[in-house]
C-alpha cells in the first residue's frame, strides 16, 4: 500500500529553452555567406536554403507590401518627372540636335551623328505614332514650338524611361540583397534628384541612356543571384541573355555604353576566375560557363548593335546634310547621288571631276570669289557636295602643246599617265589652277602655299599653272589602272612643276568669307593620306559612245557599317572646342558646375544636380575607397576582417558598385574632346547605390525603427534640396533674392538676374532694369546686355515665333560637327544666284612684289570680319552690288550701306545694333554696369576658378 501510494520527486526540470530568434530579413541565411558549421547549425533550425522550386527569380524576394511600395514610388515619381512637361513651349538645349535627327528620320534623309542610333530612333517612332511629319527645324534655343509638332509626347518617351529608372533602382538593390529600407531610400533619391529629373524631362539621349545601364546592371544582378543558386537552368539562360540584350541596347544609345560593357566584363572575368580554382569545376563544364557567356555577353549585344544600324540605314535612304562625309561609294547607295556610267579612260581635253580620297572625299572646287589676302585670286576649295563648279578640263601642259598645230580637239587621243604635265581649266569661270609662294590663307606656314584660279578664257596663263601627274597605285581588278590615269581606278598625286609641292587638304575650314569650305594648299611636307586624289567622272568629245564605261562599287551593310563607325570615331574625338559650359570630370563629383539649358521669360534651366544626393553619393565613394584600403593594409598584417561574414558581405556589394562608378568616371580622364557634367550621370547613379550600400552597412546593427529614423531625415534633406532648386529643374518662377541666396558655390553660373526682383501675381514679374540682348549668334561672341536707360533705347518686343533672350547667361546646344553641310549647300546655291563671275585678273602673283604680298588683307578689318556685316551680304535674298576686290574700300562707307541693309532686312533688331556696337567697343570697363555685367564677371571668375588646376589640352 505504501509503495502504491509513494510518489517519486524528478530532478527540478530547467526552465524550458526557446530557440533563439533570428531577425532576418529572409526566412533562411544566403547559404554563400555561411561556413560549414553555420550552414549545420542553420539546417537544425530549419532555416537552410530552400528547395529549387521556392528559388526567387533572380534572388528577388519581395513581399506584396513590397510591391504596393513600387506602385506608389511610380506614383511619386511620374508626378516629378510629368510635372508641366509641356513647359517650356520652345526648343531646350540639344533637343536642337535630337529632335531635327527625328525630322530627318521621318523624311528619310541620310544624316551623320557621332551616338548610334537606337535612343533617336525610339524618340522618332514616338513622333511618327503622333502624327509628325518632319517639317519642323529644330533651328535655334528658345524658338517656339508650331502647332503639330508632338514635342511634349516626344518629351515623355525619356520622361517615361526616367520614371522606370525608380523601381529598377530599388529592385537591383533588393537585388543585391541590401534591406528594403535601403532600397527605398536608393529608389527616393533618384526620384527626387534634380539633374536626373532635367535631363529626363527634355528630347535628350541621356535618359535612355542611363535607363539601359541600370536595366542592365538590374539584369546582371539577377543572373548573378541564379548563377549562384544552380547554373544552366532555364532562368539563368532567360537572365543571361536578357543581360545581353541589355548590353546591346546601352551601347546603342552611345558609346559611353562601353563603360556599362566593361563593368560586367570585369564582374564576369570574377566568376570565370573563381570557377577555374573551384576544383569541383570540370575542365568541360568550365568550357561551357565560357562559351555560354561569350555567346550571350559579347554576340547578343553585337548582333544587337548592328541590328540597329541596319534599321537607321534601311530608313535614311535618302540624300541628306551627312551624305557628304561619307565616302563616294556610301553616297552612291543613297536616293538622288547616284551616278551614270562614264568613261574609264581619261585624255587631255577630259572634262573631269576631282575628289579627295582622305577627309569624307570632297570636289576640288572654285568658285567667282576671291581671298581677301594673299594674292586675291580666286578661291580654290574642298566641297562635299556636287556642284558645276565642281567641273575641270585637262590642258596639255608640255613642251609640243605650244605648237599651234597641236591641240586636244584636233589631235589623237593622248591618256595621262605618270610624268604627264597637265594644267586644269575651271569650266565655270575659264581660270586655271595655280599656286606660287604666297603663304595659305589659314595654314600660314612656309611649307604651306596658296592654291588658287588665276587667268581667264583668253589668258594662256603662266607656268605656275603646271601640274605634274604622279600615280600611286590602281585597282586589282583593272591593271591598266597602274600605267595610266583611269576613273575611279587610280589614285594619284599633282605636284607643281615650279614650287614642287603638292595639291593637299586637310580638315581646316575657310572663314565666313570662304563659306566654310575645306582650305585646299600646296604643301612642300605634304602627309600622303591628304595629298592623295582621284577622278569621278570624265566625259570627251573624241571618246565612242561604246567605250569602256566604269562606276562605282556599291558597298554592302558591312562596308556601310564600319565606314560609319570610323566617322563617328574620329569626328568624335575631334570635338575639342571648348563650350560656354563645359566641364572637366574632376569637377564632376563636387558638382562644382552645371549647364545653362534655357533662358527666356524671366525663367532659366539649368542642370544642375541635388546637392544632398550628389554629396552624399560622393562621400559614400570616398568612404567606401578609404575602408577597403585600411581592410587591405590590415590583412597585409595578419588580420582576417575578410573572414567576417558581413564584412565579406558588403564588400561584395560595394566593391561591385565601386566598379561600376570607377568604369563609369576615371576613362573620361582620358578624353580630350568637349566634356559636360551630364557625362556623370551614369556614374551617378551607380555612386547613389553605393551609398545606399554604405548606409545598409552602417544600419545593420541597428533597429529597424531607428534605422527607418535616420533613412527619413536623409529623405527629409534630400527632397528640401530638390524643393529649393526645382525652379532651375522646371524653369519656375524665382526671384533674383532667391537665385542669390541658392549660389551655394561660386562656380554655379546660372544667370540670377535673368530672374525678376519680385512676382506681383500669377504670371507677372517686376524686372530690375529694362535691357536689350545683344551679340550671342552664331559667331560665338557672347551675349551683352544693355540697359535701356543707359543706351536711350527701350528692349523690342518680340514676334511670334522669335527667339527671345533671357536676361542672363545664353543657352548654347552642344557642338555638332555635321550641322553645317546643310547651310554649305544653301549658301553655295544662293552665291550662284547671287555672284556674277569676277573680271579676270591680268597680273600673275608671281609678278606681286614682296611687300605688296605682305600687306595686310582687308579680310582682316574689322568691318569685314563684323557678323552683322557680313550676314546680310550672304543671306539676302536681294543681289548685292560688290566693288571688285582689288579696290581698297574705305572703312566709312561700307558702315553705313550695311547697317541700312541691316535695318531694312530685320528692323526688330536694328535698335540693337547701335548698342552692340558699343558694348564690344567698350570692353576695358573694369566697374560692372548693369545687373548682368556683373552677373558675366561673376561667370568668368567661377569658370577660371574651375579650371585652375585643369590641364585642357
Amino acid at each position: 500500500m505504501e509503495s502504491a501510494s509513494f510518489r517519486a520527486r524528478r530532478p527540478t526540470s530547467p526552465p524550458p529553452v526557446q530557440p533563439p530568434v533570428y531577425a532576418q530579413r529572409f526566412p533562411h541565411v544566403a547559404k554563400e555567406h555561411l561556413d560549414a558549421d553555420e550552414r549545420k547549425a542553420a539546417a537544425s533550425r530549419g532555416t537552410g536554403p530552400r528547395s529549387r522550386h521556392h528559388h526567387s527569380p533572380g534572388g528577388l524576394k519581395l513581399t506584396s507590401g513590397e510591391w504596393k511600395l513600387l506602385a506608389f514610388l511610380m506614383v511619386i515619381a511620374a508626378g516629378v518627372r510629368l510635372f508641366r512637361l509641356s513647359r517650356p513651349d520652345s526648343v531646350v538645349f540639344d533637343e536642337v540636335h535630337f529632335g531635327k535627327f527625328a525630322s530627318k528620320y521621318i523624311k528619310t534623309q541620310y544624316y551623320v551623328d557621332v551616338h548610334p542610333p537606337l535612343a533617336k530612333l525610339l524618340i522618332t517612332l514616338v513622333a511618327f505614332v503622333f502624327g509628325y511629319d518632319g517639317n519642323y527645324d529644330f533651328k535655334d534655343i528658345g524658338k517656339f514650338y508650331e502647332p503639330g509638332v508632338p514635342y511634349v509626347a516626344m518629351r515623355m518617351l525619356p520622361a517615361t524611361l526616367g520614371l522606370f529608372l525608380v523601381p529598377i533602382t530599388y529592385l537591383t538593390l533588393r537585388a543585391l540583397d541590401c534591406r528594403a529600407t535601403s532600397a527605398l531610400v536608393g529608389a527616393l533619391f533618384v526620384t527626387f534628384e534634380n539633374g536626373l529629373i532635367t535631363q529626363s524631362r527634355l528630347i535628350l539621349l541621356d535618359s535612355p541612356l542611363i535607363f539601359f545601364t541600370a536595366l542592365t546592371t538590374f539584369l546582371w544582378v539577377g543572373f548573378c543571384n541564379e548563377d549562384r543558386h544552380k547554373a544552366f537552368t532555364q532562368q539563368w539562360w532567360t537572365w543571361l541573355t536578357l543581360s545581353g540584350l541589355g548590353l546591346g541596347a546601352v551601347v546603342s544609345c552611345k558609346w559611353v555604353g562601353l563603360f556599362t560593357i566593361a563593368t560586367v566584363g570585369f564582374s564576369t572575368i570574377l566568376q570565370l576566375w573563381r570557377l577555374l580554382g573551384d576544383l569541383r569545376v570540370s575542365p568541360r563544364l568550365f568550357a561551357k560557363h565560357f562559351i555560354a557567356r561569350a555567346i550571350c555577353l559579347i554576340g547578343v549585344p553585337i548582333l544587337f548593335y548592328l541590328s540597329m544600324f541596319a534599321i537607321h540605314f534601311q530608313i535614311l535612304q535618302s540624300s541628306g546634310d551627312g551624305d557628304g562625309f561619307m565616302s563616294s561609294a556610301f553616297q552612291h547607295t543613297l536616293s538622288g547621288r547616284g551616278m551614270q556610267d562614264t568613261y574609264a579612260d581619261v585624255a587631255f581635253g577630259s572634262e573631269i571631276t576631282i575628289r579627295h580620297v582622305n577627309t569624307q572625299g570632297g570636289y576640288l572646287h572654285s568658285h567667282a570669289h576671291d581671298y581677301p589676302g594673299g594674292s586675291k585670286q580666286q578661291q580654290i576649295t574642298l566641297y562635299p557636295h556636287r556642284d558645276t563648279n565642281n567641273n575641270w578640263r585637262i590642258e596639255n601642259a608640255t613642251a609640243d602643246v605650244f605648237d599651234e598645230d597641236l591641240d586636244w580637239r584636233t589631235s589623237p587621243l593622248k591618256f595621262l599617265s605618270t610624268g604627264s604635265v597637265i594644267k586644269l581649266e575651271h569650266m565655270t569661270t575659264g581660270k586655271r589652277l595655280h599656286s606660287h609662294d604666297i603663304r595659305a590663307p589659314i595654314s600660314e606656314v612656309d611649307f604651306q602655299n596658296e592654291v588658287s584660279a588665276y587667268g581667264g578664257p583668253h589668258f594662256p596663263g603662266d607656268a605656275n599653272d603646271n601640274w605634274v601627274v604622279e600615280i600611286e597605285y590602281g585597282a586589282r581588278e583593272d591593271p591598266e589602272s597602274e600605267k595610266r590615269v583611269r576613273t575611279l581606278r587610280t589614285t594619284f598625286r599633282l605636284r607643281h612643276q615650279l614650287q614642287g609641292c603638292y595639291l593637299f587638304s586637310h580638315k581646316v575650314k575657310l572663314p565666313d568669307w570662304g563659306y566654310e569650305q575645306q582650305e585646299v594648299t600646296c604643301n612642300k611636307n605634304a602627309k600622303k593620306a591628304n595629298s592623295l586624289w582621284y577622278i569621278e567622272s570624265t566625259v570627251h568629245s573624241s571618246l565612242p559612245p561604246g567605250a569602256e564605261k566604269v562606276n562605282y562599287k556599291l558597298p554592302g551593310f558591312f562596308s556601310k557599317f564600319i565606314e560609319l563607325q570610323k566617322v563617328m570615331w574620329i569626328t568624335n574625338a575631334g570635338l575639342t572646342d571648348r563650350h560656354t559650359y563645359d566641364s572637366r570630370p574632376s569637377s564632376w563629383p563636387k558638382l562644382r558646375r552645371g549647364i545653362n539649358f534655357w533662358v527666356k521669360d524671366h525663367s532659366q534651366i539649368y542642370l544642375l544636380g541635388n546637392p544632398t544626393i550628389w554629396w552624399l553619393s560622393s562621400l559614400a565613394v570616398l568612404s567606401y575607397a578609404a575602408v577597403r584600403g585600411l581592410l587591405i593594409l590590415r590583412q597585409q598584417r595578419g588580420f582576417r576582417d575578410f573572414d567576417n561574414t558581413r564584412v565579406s558581405k558588403y564588400d561584395s556589394i560595394c566593391g561591385f558598385l565601386f566598379m561600376g562608378w570607377a568604369l563609369h568616371y576615371f576613362p573620361f580622364f582620358l578624353m580630350t574632346r568637349q566634356l559636360f557634367l551630364h557625362h556623370y550621370f551614369p556614374a551617378l547613379w551607380f555612386s547613389i547605390l553605393l551609398c545606399c550600400g554604405v548606409f545598409d552597412l552602417v544600419t545593420s546593427s541597428l533597429r529597424p525603427r531607428v534605422r527607418l529614423y535616420i533613412a527619413a531625415g536623409l529623405l527629409g534633406v534630400a527632397i528640401w534640396s530638390f524643393t529649393y532648386f526645382s525652379p532651375l529643374a522646371y524653369g519656375g518662377p524665382w526671384t533674383q533674392a532667391q537665385c542669390e541666396r541658392a549660389r551655394w558655390l561660386k562656380t554655379w553660373d546660372f544667370a540670377c538676374s535673368d530672374f525678376p526682383l519680385e512676382y506681383g501675381g500669377v504670371g507677372s514679374a517686376t524686372s530690375a532694369v529694362p535691357a536689350s540682348v545683344v551679340g550671342g549668334g552664331d559667331a560665338g561672341r557672347a551675349a551683352v546686355v544693355v540697359e535701356g536707360e543707359a543706351a536711350g533705347n527701350v528692349p523690342v518686343p518680340p514676334k511670334d515665333g522669335e527667339t527671345t533672350k533671357g536676361l542672363g547667361g545664353v543657352a548654347k546646344p552642344g557642338y555638332d560637327a555635321f550641322g553645317n553641310a546643310d547651310g554649305l549647300r544653301d549658301v553655295k546655291s544662293r552665291l550662284q544666284e547671287e555672284k556674277a563671275p569676277a573680271a579676270p585678273k591680268e597680273v600673275s602673283t608671281v609678278m606681286v612684289a614682296p611687300e605688296e604680298a605682305a600687306t595686310e588683307p582687308p579680310a582682316k578689318e574689322p568691318v569685314v570680319k563684323e557678323p552683322v556685316v557680313e550676314k546680310p551680304i550672304v543671306k539676302a535674298p536681294k543681289p548685292v552690288e560688290e566693288q571688285p576686290a582689288a579696290v581698297p574700300v574705305p572703312v566709312p562707307a561700307p558702315l553705313d550701306v550695311e547697317q541700312k541693309k541691316v535695318e531694312e532686312a530685320a528692323p526688330a533688331e536694328g535698335v540693337a545694333e547701335e548698342p552692340a556696337a558699343k558694348a564690344k567697343a567698350d570692353t576695358s570697363a573694369v566697374e560692372p554696369q548693369g545687373p548682368l555685367q556683373h552677373d558675366e564677371q561673376e561667370a568668368e571668375l567661377a569658370r577660371s576658378e574651375l579650371f585652375a588646376d585643369e590641364v585642357v589640352p
